[in-house]
């Protein structure tokens, strides 16, 4: 019994550590991408992927396998992955996704007699953002705002919602981040990101869900627009 015991524990543990090097080198090839350090087209075989993790191929595959889910790369039977551009069509999709969704969670927030103190987030990451474009610091501006939308969706209170948005908004992030210094600066987001603070404390529903559908309108608008005028159909 005792070795029947043990045995079982045994399998337990191997099976949690494979789960845990799986969610790293998920979380390290997301983070490559994402970051645009391997850039849409990039190719590498799983052998390749493993050495540049100092993993095994098991987890680097099964890691693959998820990122090919969140429609981040392409997995090529016996030759590796392909990291996928993002075109003009899918931000024009996503930007319709995040509009509808986040707005969504905006109303959700303001109907839930949140505190002071449950919003001091949402008014740092404001602040933050205000602070890094008095700065010139628009990689800063990016990252405060980034804080601002996670935290907006985790105070809406639907955690099936919240992962559904944040998928989306890694699709986006690399567009974004690449075009960050083209377009003009972000004034309009920090003023509007204020404006839905208030409506939300204030409880106002409707006001907190039509101020964020107009915020994430002009956004990806703008973002469009730039593309098109650039013509930039993939990044």
């Amino acid at each position: 019994m005792a070795s029947t015991s043990q045995s079982k524990t045994a399998e337990i543990r191997e099976e949690s550590f494979a789960k845990t090097m799986t969610a790293t080198a998920h979380l390290k090839l997301r983070q490559l991408i994402l970051d645009n350090k391997w850039a849409p087209g990039f190719q590498a075989t799983e052998q390749e992927v493993a050495s540049y993790l100092g993993m095994s191929r098991t987890p680097v595959r099964e890691a693959l396998m998820r990122l090919q889910q969140d429609g981040l790369v392409t997995v090529i039977p016996r030759h590796g992955m392909r990291v996928l551009p993002v075109s003009t069509a899918d931000m024009k999709e996503i930007y319709e996704i995040l509009t509808s969704l986040e707005s969504t969670a905006a109303e959700l927030a303001a109907g839930r007699g949140l505190s002071d103190e449950q919003l001091h987030g949402l008014e740092r990451a404001t602040a933050d953002m205000d602070h890094a474009l008095s700065e010139d610091d628009l990689e800063g501006w990016a990252r405060a705002d980034a804080r601002f939308h996670e935290q907006l969706l985790e105070l809406g209170g639907n955690q099936m919602l919240k992962s559904v948005v944040l998928n989306f908004i890694d699709r986006a992030h690399r567009v974004r981040m690449l075009t960050l210094k083209m377009r003009p600066k972000p004034v309009n987001s920090t003023r509007e990101h204020a404006a839905l603070v208030e409506a939300i404390r204030s409880g106002d529903r409707e006001k907190a869900r039509n101020i964020h559908r107009a915020h994430r309108e002009r956004a990806g608008t703008e973002l469009l627009a730039l593309l098109e005028r650039l013509g930039l159909n993939h990044l």
